[in-house]
Parts: C-alpha cells; sequence; structure tokens
C-alpha cells in the first residue's frame, strides 16, 4: 500500500499555482471571465492599454495578477 504522503490527492494545493507559461493551454485565447475581470480591473487601476481582446489566457492571467498587485487586491 502506498504511503498517504505520495498521494497527491491528500495535498492538492501542493501544484494549485502554476506559472501561466506552462499551461497546456496558455495560447488559447482568454476565456468570457478573463476578459471581464481584466477589463474591469484595468478600469479600476487606470490602465486601459492592460485590456486587449486578443491575448491569451497565459497573458490574460500575468495582466490580472499584475493589477490586483497594483490594486491591492492580493
Amino acid at each position: 500500500m502506498a504511503d498517504q504522503d505520495d498521494n497527491p490527492k491528500s495535498h492538492p494545493s501542493d501544484n494549485a499555482q502554476k506559472d501561466p507559461d506552462a499551461w497546456i493551454s496558455g495560447d488559447d485565447p482568454m476565456t468570457g471571465a478573463q476578459a471581464s475581470y481584466l477589463k474591469t480591473l484595468s478600469e479600476q487601476a487606470e490602465e486601459p492599454d492592460a485590456y486587449e481582446e486578443s491575448i491569451s489566457k497565459a497573458e490574460a492571467s500575468k495582466r490580472i495578477d499584475a493589477l490586483k498587485a497594483k490594486l491591492n487586491l492580493e
């Protein structure tokens, strides 16, 4: 029987934060939820250029993280 510590389900948050550059689907277009959130954050941060409709999921995630940090939302 395998040791409980070897079971990834026993500590699922170990890899919960993955670098967007490592995402398999990172080159896909950003999701609707990302677009909406990024648009809102860019307006709140007064950085309208942070929002672009044609960016990837990975790039949207990075921009969202940067804007959240700027707005002290983390």
